[in-house]
Order: structure tokens, then C-alpha cells, then sequence
């Protein structure tokens, strides 16, 4: 993966640690991790009148109830009359915009693209309820003539499964009808001349079925690669293999976090790299425990959308990173618990005064022991993260 950490900015946390201290620099180092999630991305959501935008758009950022101040107005009319920018809760970086329908007197098939400032967006997500219809096509030829992505996402899939096993009882099949949504969507799109579209079956109201994982790897595997992990933590935790994905993620960032560590520890101030450890280990795992969804408002979301009672989601909860708030005292607490980790810290800090051998010491003391505590403590929320979901979502895990 490409190294996302700038070495001189960390030497400045390391000047700000020995100028100003420890709670200067807790505010340096959060200064500089924030910075890290700071690529910005931009996804337009777009389609007909009534297709399900603001559905699509609240339920990718994880707000799954409508009366969430944050959540894009939804109902059977047209609510959306503006270009409207609805930030990630969790990742504001990422901004999925809500487009107003195509083809509306407002927004014509022919002006649409400069009209919502086509110049500002990612990629494209054209969303129909039914049938792709030809102001999907030219849309979708425009973005295509200006050197953008787009996608096809054919929404409500829940709903016309539904309707479709009222009507035909015993005879419902639902991998047939699968097939013959897509295969009608395709053709829909074929007739005015669109060749070999790919189009995605998605429900807004179980992302975890259907097609939206599959949308979810083409993303990610079309995107710019410094985008792709901005996109990756951003998305909602409908299957493993996204868990293990922020997993890697996360864990590939842990030897630069370390190397921070090592740098501070270099300062021959007593308690100082400790101090300075614990701020950057609790910044670190607060940004885990809400990517992978443990925090307080997801877990809520999640209980309310899967219909399993939040007290059940807890229950399989197995660490007490997941189970509790995270603050210095309990990352303290986890630390000391470790025979290895308490004997890592003594070390250090017996190594920093000796001379000339002492300061590399500790700094490599101060590298290793970093660098074992995060991976441990990731490992315990990646853990709960695919309990929490399985119990949820009811598929099999494997961190």
C-alpha cells in the first residue's frame, strides 16, 4: 500500500512534544492523524423522479432512520430541488451529493451535467426503480464523453421480490426473477444504444443482499488508488471480506503510527513517551471501534435496521474495547494487564537515561510495543465487528 504518512510532519509532533509537552502535542498528534482521512471524496447520486437517491444516499452513510437530522429527506415525490451535499458522518471527506431527477423542468436531460457542476463529482451512481429509460442513457453517455465513472443501480429490489412472490406463490423463484430484472434493465439500457452495461441489484433497505457488494469491489477496484481506502472506510459493514478490507487497512498504517511512537520516545523527558502514547493509542482505536461500526450510534442504527434488539448485539461483544467507552484510564488498564506490555514500558523507561546507548534503546522499545498494542487492540474490534454483524446480519465471519 502506498505510505500515506509524511516523515517531517512526524518530527514536528516530536518538536512539539519536547517544546510544549504532552497535552500540546495530544492535540498535534490528533491534528495529524485527522489529516490522514482528509482525501476528499465526492459521489453524485442521480436518476428519475422517485427512483430512491435519498434512500441510497442515507442508508451508504449508515443512517438508516429518517428522522436522523443528518439524513437526506426521503418520501414518494420528488424531495430533492437543489444539488445537496450530505457529508459521512463518520468520514465528512466522503460527500455523496443528492442530485435532483433528470429530466425534470428544472434540471433537462440536455443541461443536467452543467447544471449540478459536473466538474465536482468522483463517479456517478444513476439510479432507476424500474426500467432504465433514455434520459439514463444520454446522462450516462455524457458523464462516459467527459471522462468519468458511472454506475447502474437498479433500486427497490426488496420491494419487487416482494410483489413478485405475492403474485406468483409456489411458482417464485428468486434467482429467476433476478435474472429477468437485470436482463430487463440491460435491455432497457441496449435499446437506445448503450453497449454491454453492467447494472447492480440493490436494496437501500438490506445492503447485505443482492448486489451491493459487488458494486462496492467494482468502486473500489476503479477508483484512483489514494481514494480507494478513503471509499473502503467509509462503507457500511455489509459482509466480511469489507471488514477484513478496513482491517488491512487500518493495519497497514500501524508501523507509521509506531515509528511516531519511536520518535517521541527519543525526547529524554520522564513519562513523556508514555503520555504521548496512550493520547495517540486512544485517538487510533476510537477511529477503529466507529469504522468498524461499535460504537454507540451504530450499533443503534444497525439494531434498528436489522430488528435485532440492541442487547442482543452487545452480548456477542467479547472485548471490553467494544463493550466500553474508550478513554485513557481503560487503555492504561488493557496495557498493564499484559505481562509483555508492562514490561516493554519499565524497559523503556529505564533505557531512556542510559548513556549513549539508552535514547536508540527505547525508541525501538517504544516501536515494538506500539506497534504489539495496536494490532492486539485491532484484532479484538475486528473480531467483535464481525460477531456484531453475523449476529445482525446472519452471515459467516473469518477476520
Amino acid at each position: 500500500m502506498d505510505n500515506p504518512f509524511d516523515y517531517e510532519k512526524i518530527k514536528k509532533i516530536k518538536e512539539e512534544v519536547q517544546t510544549n509537552g504532552p497535552d500540546a502535542a495530544a492535540a498535534k498528534i490528533q491534528e495529524y492523524l485527522d489529516e490522514q482521512n482528509n482525501i476528499p471524496l465526492n459521489i453524485a447520486v442521480t436518476g428519475e423522479t422517485g427512483s430512491g437517491k435519498s434512500t441510497f444516499v442515507n442508508a451508504f452513510r449508515g443512517i438508516l432512520d429518517e428522522e436522523d437530522k443528518r439524513a437526506a429527506p426521503t418520501g414518494p415525490v420528488e424531495t430533492t430541488s437543489k444539488v445537496t451535499p450530505y457529508p459521512h458522518p463518520n468520514y465528512p471527506n466522503v460527500t455523496l451529493w443528492d442530485l435532483p431527477g433528470i429530466g425534470t423542468t428544472k434540471f433537462p436531460a440536455d443541461k443536467y451535467l452543467k447544471l449540478v457542476g459536473f466538474e465536482r463529482f468522483d463517479f456517478f451512481i444513476i439510479i432507476s426503480a424500474d426500467r432504465f429509460r433514455e434520459n439514463d442513457v444520454k446522462l450516462a453517455q455524457e458523464i462516459q464523453r467527459m471522462g468519468k465513472k458511472f454506475y447502474f443501480v437498479r433500486s427497490k429490489i426488496d420491494n419487487t421480490i416482494r410483489d413478485e412472490e405475492r403474485r406468483l406463490r409456489s411458482k417464485f423463484n428468486e434467482e429467476r426473477t433476478l435474472k429477468q430484472i437485470r436482463d430487463n434493465c440491460i435491455q432497457g439500457l441496449e435499446e437506445p444504444g448503450f453497449k454491454s452495461p453492467q447494472v447492480f441489484l440493490v436494496s437501500s433497505c438490506e445492503l447485505h443482499l443482492y448486489d451491493f457488494h459487488l458494486l462496492e469491489e467494482t468502486l473500489e477496484r476503479e477508483l484512483p488508488a489514494h481514494k480507494r481506502n478513503t471509499l473502503l472506510l467509509a462503507m457500511p459493514n455489509v459482509n466480511p471480506e469489507i471488514i477484513r478490507k478496513k482491517k488491512e487497512v487500518f493495519g497497514s498504517k500501524i508501523k507509521y503510527l509506531a515509528s511516531i511512537s519511536a520518535l517521541i520516545a527519543a525526547a529524554p523527558v520522564a513519562g513523556l513517551s508514555f503520555a504521548t502514547d496512550v493520547t495517540m493509542l486512544v485517538a487510533t482505536i476510537i477511529e477503529y471501534k466507529v469504522t468498524f461500526g461499535l460504537d454507540s450510534k451504530s450499533l443503534q442504527s444497525l439494531a434498528l435496521s436489522a430488528r435485532v434488539p440492541l442487547a442482543d448485539l452487545r452480548s456477542v461483544m467479547t472485548s471490553q474495547l467494544g463493550l466500553q467507552e474508550i478513554n485513557k484510564e481503560l487503555i492504561i488498564k488493557m496495557l498493564c494487564l499484559s505481562v509483555s506490555d508492562a514490561a516493554l514500558m519499565a524497559a523503556e523507561e529505564g533505557f531512556r537515561f542510559v548513556p549513549l546507548f539508552g535514547i536508540p534503546a527505547a525508541a525501538s522499545i517504544s516501536f515494538i510495543s506500539t506497534y504489539k498494542a495496536l494490532h492486539t487492540f485491532l484484532d479484538m474490534l475486528a473480531e467483535d465487528a464481525q460477531r456484531v454483524s453475523k449476529k445482525a446480519l446472519g452471515f459467516n465471519t473469518a477476520v
